[in-house]
């Protein structure tokens, strides 16, 4: 089992910066890898970033490409989400999630990827 924790969400106004921070503990946090999700008012979860258990590879949704950054301190057991230029869509409850696949599929992008999730943080942006 892992168990992962989110922090950092809040209220801030369009063109704002949040940082996430997902805290990990329970099985070795460094052999998973790690993403993010985010699950938006009347909407589906969806993929925002994902990174491989070394950090080598990172991935991102179009929609965030060049504004967020995903990271991970596998010594601190934590995993990061840094979000710049926040617009009103970026409105949603941000979820990490920890899986250990032989496969993933293309971009790590899938919630099938992942094993364990977190229960989520509120970001909510102002226009």
């Amino acid at each position: 089992q892992v168990q992962l924790v989110e922090s950092g969400g809040g209220l801030v106004q369009a063109g704002g910066s949040l940082r996430l921070s997902c805290a990990a503990s329970g099985r070795v946090f460094s052999n998973y890898a790690m993403g993010w999700f985010r699950q938006g008012p009347g909407k589906e979860r969806e993929f925002v970033a994902a990174i491989t258990w070394s950090g080598s590879r990172r991935y991102y949704a179009d929609a965030v490409k060049g504004r967020f950054t995903i990271s991970r301190d596998n010594a601190k057991n934590t995993g990061y989400l840094e979000m710049n230029s926040l617009k009103p869509e970026d409105t949603a409850v941000y979820y990490c999630a920890a899986g250990l696949r032989t496969y993933y599929t293309v971009g790590y992008s899938g919630r099938n990827d992942y094993d364990y999730w977190g229960q989520g943080t509120q970001v909510t942006v102002s226009s």
